[in-house]
């Protein structure tokens, strides 16, 4: 009897979907690197997105949202200039990078999606931009090539590339789901600043991509941390070209597991390569708030202990300070019983009913010295679990961000 089987298609991106081409390039934006992506669809394709909820949003994230429920064809993604803080010339120049686009493929502007990454408030280099611009269709490509060249032109601050693609062979049908991503620093959840794009070849209702690409980034996206700061470009897309023959999903289809089960996989995988990559990190921390009261309330609190700048220095120096963990909790501002609080650091318990433990230092030590960190935090006051990931706060870091525009 055959079953269902789900594989990770190594070191594969965009292009490992039927019908989409890729490409990235350099158009002078940035100096001899690449800094313009294109993700193109060869079929009409259904899109779904979450954006930044950062109050000040970026000209193309205003583009992103008016044109989600078309058809879309092609992404166009820049890196080096954020085309944000631009005031209406932004909004001109994002839609003339719609406009040009749409023109040298024939296709309607609404087709077009514009999403940008790079130096807030600084004009957009239109010529430069045009002129890539008319680049694109001989550029595009298939295989392994394409999708490296693509995610190193949408890459800032990074110091990897970000690439997922999983695929499913069932007895009554194939299909896949890739992605790239970008984002080292003003990473935090609610989006930040990262940009990801995942394409698949099902056929979807856009209604129901849209619920089920929202559900999968709050357990992926919207659970990262490196630094607490929310940008104004932050935008994650998916789209649907419907190129897997007889592959339909719905709620009551045999394709509706495993396909949530793949596009969660493909987010959490981008979102922890996104966090691994983090600015100056030097550890990696997996926190799991357990016995909440729900989901939402979890994630804030999770959210708190790993925006900390004292929990993420303690972490740095290796210090097994479980009060700053407490402390991030109790002004997360959900309500929780401290005296059950139990924490523990690795395998090791270091707080008990909100009351300390005694525990070897010095097997602590070995814990802390690693890179990856486990910690989990029990409320037992619930049933409600969430996992969530972040990083350390280092000198390093510093260095980065003090010298960005340099």
């Amino acid at each position: 009897m055959k079953e269902t089987i789900i594989k990770k298609l190594k070191n594969r991106g965009i292009t490992a979907v039927k019908g989409f081409k890729a490409a990235g390039f350099s158009c002078g934006i940035k100096k001899g690197k690449n800094d313009l992506a294109i993700i193109y669809s060869e079929y009409n394709t259904a899109a779904a997105g979450v954006f930044t909820r950062n109050l000040v949003q970026a000209a193309p994230v205003h583009l992103c949202r008016e044109h989600l429920e078309n058809q879309i064809r092609v992404v166009i993604i820049n890196s080096g200039n954020a085309n944000a803080c631009t005031g209406s010339q932004g909004l001109l120049d994002t839609k003339a990078m719609a406009n040009n686009t749409a023109k040298v493929f024939g296709f309607n502007s609404g087709q077009i999606m514009v999403c940008s990454t790079g130096v807030i408030g600084e004009p957009m280099p239109m010529n430069r931009v045009n002129a890539g611009i008319n680049m694109i269709p001989d550029a595009l490509g298939y295989g392994y090539e394409a999708d490296i060249d693509a995610a190193k032109a949408i890459m800032t601050t990074d110091t990897k590339i970000k690439l997922s693609a999983y695929q499913c062979t069932m007895p009554e049908g194939e299909f896949t789901i890739a992605g790239m991503a970008k984002g080292s620093g003003m990473i935090c959840p609610n989006m930040a600043t990262m940009l990801a794009f995942l394409v698949t070849d099902v056929k979807i209702e856009r209604g129901l991509l849209q619920k089920l690409f929202g559900e999968a980034s709050d357990r992926s996206f919207n659970v990262i941390t490196v630094d607490g700061d929310t940008s104004t470009n932050d935008t994650a897309l998916i789209l649907a070209n419907g190129a897997a023959a007889g592959v339909e999903v719905t709620e009551e289809s045999v394709f509706f597991e495993p396909f949530k089960e793949m596009l969660e996989a493909v987010c959490r995988e981008l979102a922890l390569q996104i966090v691994e990559d983090g600015e100056g990190m030097t550890k990696l921390i997996t926190l799991t708030i357990k016995g909440a009261a729900g989901e939402a309330g979890a994630r804030v609190m999770a959210r708190s202990i790993l925006n900390s700048p004292l929990v993420k220095t303690a972490f740095y120096g290796e210090d097994a300070n479980w009060g700053r963990i407490i402390a991030a909790l109790g002004y997360a501002g959900i309500d929780f019983d401290p005296s059950l609080v139990d924490i523990f650091i690795g395998p090791y318990q270091v707080a008990r009913n909100g009351g300390s433990v005694p525990f070897s230092e010095e097997n602590m030590k070995n814990v802390l010295e690693e890179r990856n960190i486990s910690v989990v935090v029990d409320l037992k006051i619930g049933t409600a679990q969430v996992t969530a990931w972040g990083t350390d706060l280092s000198h390093e870091y510093i260095n980065i961000n003090a010298d960005y525009r340099s």
